[in-house]
């Protein structure tokens, strides 16, 4: 299972990057596959570890906010591994060129 995530504090600083980086210290230190873009993070694991992770980075920016909203898109595919990368390989293949990434 492949998910994206973003959690954004409301009603605090407009710089999210101190919550990104405590944030991204969960999801480094869980084990789990990941990778940070610029607009959220990707997670690719069991959907039981995954749900828990993102439960865990919510409740903590949860404890220094009145509000937070988390958003979470979620890609399912039955045995399936290896797809953050995978997906943007098989992309680059069918253009025959590498993408900035």
């Amino acid at each position: 299972m492949v998910v994206n995530f973003t959690i954004v504090p409301i009603g605090k600083e407009s710089s999210l990057s101190t919550k990104v980086a405590e944030v991204l210290n969960i999801v480094s230190e869980s084990g789990i596959d990941y990778k940070l873009h610029s607009m959220g993070t990707i997670l690719e694991g069991d959907w039981d570890e995954i749900m828990r992770l993102i439960k865990k980075c919510h409740k903590k920016i949860l404890k220094d906010s009145d509000r937070v909203l988390t958003t979470i898109t979620i890609d399912d595919g039955k045995g399936r591994t290896g797809r953050i990368a995978g997906k943007v390989k098989s992309v680059e293949k069918k253009l025959g060129k590498k993408l900035k990434t």
